[in-house]
């Protein structure tokens, strides 16, 4: 087996150097339409998918209506996504490969709440700036620390067998960089954990009366709930009650037209046995014949 690993870790490392380089200048500043946005992911984060697959899309339009719906990117003004929307999105292709939806919306859920789209003078690509204009030096010293564990890797394993060497130093080498992921993936988890909590989370901070902002949040949404549930339940009351009535009034209906019937029927009876009365006498039946009509 002739895997060479030294030259996957360089292939990789520049494909992480173009992955780090989409700077907030390197973002249109013009508003894009959905077409627009995907063309644009796909431009600049392809070479991070897995064997470059040309079918695979880096974002797809499902995939971000459902970042709208589920409320950590906001929706698009008039169908177009400004460079702040592109700014969230690209954190989100970051944090998908291995955090859930819900993580992913309790980091950002405060970032764009506070700082999308505002006048303030610390904005949303502030925050971008800072997260990612440290990459050049903070890459460095990811590239050196996988040089590192790979250099270990080498050093595992001198006594196996020799045609199975290769192989075990390979296994040694994803062994380590698993853990390191491992770890950190722990460590983002209860993190996240902390901010949910309310423990380490600025938004959770008391205002003037005590109640903080996610709370007030979380009781704004349940209020509008169960608004919209008690719409709801009298809508169907009302409707029931519609229903209802205009049960009673075919009930009605129908027992007046019987009612409406049986007179008719009646008077048509007494007419005829009148009739019938009229010309028995016109007849000169005698007392006892008319009394048998």
């Amino acid at each position: 087996m002739l895997v060479n690993t030294e030259e996957i870790l360089n292939r990789v490392i520049d494909e992480m150097n173009d992955v780090m380089k989409i700077g907030a200048k390197d973002i249109p500043n013009i508003d894009l339409y959905m077409d627009q946005v995907t063309t644009f992911m796909d431009e600049k984060l392809r070479s991070s998918l897995r064997g470059n697959d040309s079918e695979e899309k880096i974002l797809t339009k499902t995939m971000i209506n459902n970042y709208a719906k589920n409320d950590f990117l906001p929706p698009p003004v008039k169908k177009k996504y400004t460079k702040e929307h592109m700014m969230v999105l690209i954190f989100v292709y970051y944090f998908k490969s291995f955090l859930t939806i819900s993580d992913i919306n309790t980091i950002l859920e405060p970032l764009t709440g506070k700082y999308f789209n505002t006048e303030d003078d610390f904005t949303l690509e502030d925050i971008y700036e800072e997260v990612f204009g440290v990459g050049g030096e903070r890459m460095n010293r990811l590239k050196e620390d996988l040089s590192d564990k790979y250099r270990a890797s080498q050093l595992t394993f001198e006594n196996a067998p020799e045609e199975d060497r290769e192989y075990l130093q390979i296994f040694a080498y994803i062994c380590f960089l698993s853990y390191d992921v491992f770890v950190k993936r722990l460590l983002i988890e209860r993190l996240i954990d902390e901010i949910n909590s309310g423990r380490s989370n600025p938004e959770d901070e008391e205002d003037g009366d005590g109640t903080g902002r996610q709370d007030k949040k979380s009781k704004d949404k349940k209020d509008k709930d169960k608004k919209d549930k008690d719409k709801k339940d009298k809508d169907r009351k009302s409707k029931d009650k519609k229903d209802k009535d205009k049960k009673t009034k075919d009930k009605d209906r129908k027992v007046k037209d019987k009612k409406d019937k049986d007179r008719k029927d009646k008077k048509d009876k007494d007419r005829s046995v009148g009739n019938e009365t009229v010309q028995a006498v016109s007849d000169g039946a005698d007392t006892e014949e008319i009394n048998q009509i």
